[in-house]
């Protein structure tokens, strides 16, 4: 066999290893990342090819990573779970005060806890969405509950009761999560998949 023909047969070994390793890398960070924003991860695909749909994810990541995502202290913890107590009796009697103190309360608590509250809603959501996957649909359907009560007062009573379930499940997420999560993702994440972090 020819020197030519070793060479070659080596360039084509390197290229399908070099292949077989991005395809590995890549199924590997879309495995990492659907586990971790769960629903969301579908909601994000739906309307975009993966690709995209994961860079928007990643992009999140980098966001929140440098976000100063601060625990609580036990009086804050304390008083919050005092407040909430208060809202879910308020609902007894005024439920669409009720939902729209909850919503107040939950703005209180992200930034409480190092959120940014002053920005658009969606992407306060997306910044939830890191830490908080498992209960941010929730958020998301309670403000629409709220939207729609403040539009036009059209929201029945059940739809404000679920508004205020849906915000408490994002309210104990919040207030429970005090501490860093090992599986937040680090500069290592990103380089791995092929991103630089800002």
């Amino acid at each position: 066999m020819s020197t030519g023909a070793i060479i070659g047969i080596i360039v084509a070994v390197v290229v399908v290893l070099a292949l077989v390793a991005f395809a590995l890398r890549s199924r590997s960070r879309s495995t990492r990342l659907r586990e971790q924003f769960g629903g969301e991860y579908d909601r994000v695909a739906s309307d975009r090819s993966k690709r995209e749909a994961e860079r928007e994810l990643l992009d999140r990541e980098r966001r929140h990573a440098e976000l100063d995502i601060r625990p609580l202290s036990a009086a804050q913890r304390e008083d919050y779970t005092t407040r909430w107590a208060r809202v879910q009796e308020k609902f007894v009697d005024q439920p669409g005060p009720a939902v729209e103190e909850a919503d107040q309360l939950i703005t209180a608590l992200m930034a409480d806890r190092g959120y940014p509250v002053d920005g658009d809603n969606e992407q306060r959501v997306a910044d939830l969405s890191v830490r908080h996957a498992s209960t941010v649909e929730h958020y998301r359907t309670a403000q629409s509950v709220r939207a729609k009560h403040t539009g036009d007062g059209d929201a029945s009573t059940e739809e404000l009761r679920e508004a205020i379930v849906r915000y408490r499940s994002l309210f104990q997420d919040l207030l429970s999560d005090d501490t860093k999560s090992t599986d937040e993702p680090t500069a290592e994440h990103y380089a791995r998949d092929g991103h630089n972090h800002r």
